[in-house]
């Protein structure tokens, strides 16, 4: 509870207690991309008083502090996932929407001399892998 409180305030962020529950839905059994829908439904599992309003107000707060990071991917409604600093990209399996995350210093490497070839830097970029199981077809 305490590194909740402090991590909102790094944040600019007053603590109080939607703030709190959201983050530690985040926090807890190693929740990752979730909607805001998901969000909701574990608050209300846990039988908590928090609205859908509140939970979309509080993950806009978040991602506009840094602590989130959203993600639209293409077909599907935005997820959130904590941003911990450490890059990585994603392969969304078509079939059952799963997300799975994979990093590739392979990958990053050819993307910065792609750019660099074109003359520029990359700032940021984001990848997403549509795929489908190798033993499935259309």
């Amino acid at each position: 509870m305490e590194q909740e409180s402090q991590e909102l305030r790094r944040a600019g962020l007053k603590v109080t207690h939607p703030r709190m529950r959201i983050l530690q839905i985040f926090e807890e059994d190693g929740a990752r991309h979730l909607s805001a829908e998901d969000v909701y439904k574990r608050l209300l599992a846990h039988e908590e008083d928090i609205g859908l309003a509140t939970v979309y107000r509080v993950l806009t707060q978040f991602e506009a502090a840094g602590i989130l990071v959203k993600h639209n991917f293409e077909g599907g409604q935005a997820v959130y996932e904590l941003d911990r600093g450490q890059h990585h990209d994603h392969m969304i399996d078509v079939d059952s929407g799963k997300v799975i995350e994979f990093v590739s210093e392979e990958i990053e490497k050819l993307q910065h001399a792609i750019a660099a070839s074109h003359g520029y830097v990359i700032e940021d970029h984001s990848l997403v892998l549509y795929v489908r199981p190798k033993n499935r077809h259309k």
